[in-house]
């Protein structure tokens, strides 16, 4: 922590959770609000829907491959730079997918948004660890889980009206004026939150050994799959949804809101509880009661999928008690990952960005189209996906009893 941060952000707490939170939702923006422009954006382009899978998929692996290097950046020239050359890099990417003439320019510049979104989303973690102590930083991570939580509900919405009234270009002029508002509220508000003392040397060698340091550590590698792999089991009926909710729920497009209202709320109220029990509840515990919740429930949905034919009364609401579950764990995993080396805490959040954002890439990519054909195969995958975090965890709780028992540890 910053002996400093007293001094640094007088603000209100909520409003630093804020402004770190607008940092987290580009990622879903960057994502959600072109997704109903895809069928426009593949007869503008003359584009197969093997190419505007690519477009997707060329933002998560460039995503995934710069955040191995966010955060270790962040770790030397500082935390506020990082921020705000990716944010410019972001909206001269969003510019360029706006005046794309071709798929192939599509896919390029997606790539390049990838690369950039990253900063804001992996360097957000470091600072809040960089301004508050565990108990609080807990707070503040659920804060942001819950405004965070707010993106992937509204920025389908947006795209789809964008597309609707303005063409396809504009939900990428609407992500380069996303992209301009947040560089200039980060330019005016963010302060640099990595006190000098902390700061590591810009050497290829230290971080060599930065990443030696942290991916030989076994305990990294079990938090980051306990953190990064079972939101997969929610993700992957977002990726999904027009085949879940269209082919086998019978819904009208008009109805498709109501898995994405009941999913955030999910999110929101689960990050809402975690930051009830930040102080109260040992990390072990609340992470324990966050995947018996996810174990529990993915179980019953396998069954139900297994025994009866999916319906819309009943099929949305597993999905939505999962990301419960989840958001009231990740917050507290992820401060545990952070603090296992304090001195790279950048470099931490980006490699377990990078283990997360992989994992996201192949399930858009792999394991989505296998599996999107069957209510059960979906379940079955959700429940697959759990059981990784669940394992990883098991191993870690087994191994290492003493981290999280305290929130100091």
């Amino acid at each position: 922590m910053n002996p400093d941060a007293h001094h640094i952000w007088q603000a209100p707490r909520w409003a630093l959770a804020v402004l770190l939170a607008m940092l987290g939702m580009l990622g879903p923006f960057s994502i959600d609000t072109y997704i109903p422009a895809f069928s426009g954006i593949a007869t503008s382009l003359n584009a197969t829907p093997v190419q505007m899978q690519q477009t997707l998929s060329a933002y998560l692996f460039g995503f995934a491959f710069m955040s191995l290097f966010h955060g270790a950046l962040s770790d030397s020239v500082g935390r506020r730079p990082v921020v705000l050359w990716g944010l410019a890099a972001f909206t001269v990417a969003s510019i360029g997918c706006a005046l794309s003439q071709s798929i192939g320019q599509l896919v390029f510049f997606r790539a390049v948004q990838g690369l950039t979104t990253g900063a804001g989303i992996v360097v957000s973690r470091a600072v809040v660890r960089d301004m508050f102590p565990p108990a609080q930083a807990q707070k503040v991570m659920s804060q942001i889980t819950i405004y965070f939580g707010v993106a992937p509900a509204v920025a389908p919405m947006i795209g789809g009206v964008l597309y609707q009234h303005l063409g396809w270009h504009s939900v990428f002029w609407f992500l380069t004026g996303v992209g301009v508002v947040l560089w200039v509220a980060n330019y005016r508000l963010l302060p640099e939150t990595l006190h000098l003392s902390h700061r590591q040397p810009l050497k290829v060698s230290n971080l060599m050994q930065g990443y030696w340091q942290l991916g030989r550590d076994p305990r990294f590698f079990l938090l980051a799959l306990a953190s990064g792999i079972p939101f997969n089991g929610m993700f992957l009926y977002v990726l999904s949804a027009p085949v879940f909710l269209g082919d086998h729920l019978a819904l009208a497009p008009t109805q498709f809101f109501w898995f994405f209202v009941l999913t955030i709320s999910g999110i929101m109220s689960g990050a809402w509880v975690s930051g009830r029990m930040a102080g109260r509840l040992a990390p072990k515990r609340q992470i324990k009661y966050g995947f018996l919740i996810m174990l529990g429930v993915a179980v019953l949905n396998l069954v139900f999928n297994a025994l009866f034919t999916a319906q819309a009364s009943w099929a949305m609401f597993p999905i939505a008690i999962f990301s419960f579950g989840w958001a009231m764990m990740v917050p507290v995993v992820t401060l545990l990952v952070l603090d296992l080396h304090p001195e790279r805490r950048g470099m931490a959040s980006s490699l377990q960005a990078f283990v997360g954002s992989t994992a996201n890439g192949l399930v858009a990519g792999l394991i989505a189209p296998l599996v999107m054909h069957s209510t059960v195969a979906l379940a079955a995958a959700s429940l697959a996906m759990l059981s990784v975090g669940v394992v990883a965890w098991m191993l870690l709780h087994r191994r290492w009893p003493a981290i999280g028992r305290t929130a100091e540890s």
